[in-house]
């Protein structure tokens, strides 16, 4: 059972949403919060696998509290639910520590799917949001090129932008599980990020792997 919380300040998108998840097999919601500040309350109480989290709401901004769940849940995957258009919000969630990004207007399967893929540990995108943030990206001159990682890591790079997890990269590259874990160390490194979500925005941009779905 995927445990959910819903955090947006719009009524009759949380009111549209908990309907959703009541219908989804296998999910479960079990909190709901018009705010930031409320939702990493919320998030506290229920350590919920999943919270869908708004961006800009009056009662709390949505990237600090993806700052401040990530931080204390680590095991609790926030997407970001968003409107198009709002590219620096979305890079500022994104460093926060955002799993996903899921458009407003995406409908219930979508929503279903993205929630089921970032508790399988997949980083859901909306390929809207995705372009938006990687036309963002593509204007900081200073990121590293692919041509500084070495074959392997780029074959790593590539299945991780697949959204193949370590196991699964392990078993099609016939290595250790342990070995893929030390290469994504180094991709990270070497790329400028910290987490599976910005190295798979990084593959994106530069034309590595194929494109991820929610």
């Amino acid at each position: 059972m995927i445990r959910v919380v819903l955090v947006d300040d719009h009524w009759v998108v949380r009111e549209g949403l908990m309907a959703v998840l009541e219908e989804a097999e296998g999910m479960k919601l079990v909190g709901t919060a018009e705010g930031g500040h409320e939702g990493v309350e919320v998030v506290a109480d229920t350590k919920p696998d999943v919270v869908l989290m708004d961006l800009s709401m009056p009662k709390g901004n949505g990237v600090p509290a993806i700052a401040e769940i990530t931080k204390h849940h680590p095991a609790t995957r926030v997407v970001v639910l968003t409107m198009f258009g709002e590219e620096g919000s979305i890079l500022a969630a994104l460093e926060a520590g955002a799993s996903g990004f899921l458009l407003k207007d995406s409908s219930p399967s979508e929503v279903v799917d993205a929630i089921r893929s970032a508790d399988a540990g997949h980083s859901p995108l909306d390929p809207r949001a995705a372009s938006a943030v990687i036309s963002a990206l593509r204007t900081d001159s200073s990121l590293p090129t692919q041509h500084e990682l070495s074959q392997r890591e780029l074959e790593v790079l590539s299945l991780v932008a697949q959204g193949l997890l370590n196991k699964q990269i392990a078993r099609q590259l016939g290595i250790a599980e342990a070995t893929v874990k030390a290469h994504l160390t180094q991709i990270y490194s070497r790329i400028g990020v910290s987490d599976r979500l910005q190295a798979t925005l990084w593959a994106q941009r530069n034309g590595i792997g194929g494109p991820t779905t929610a």
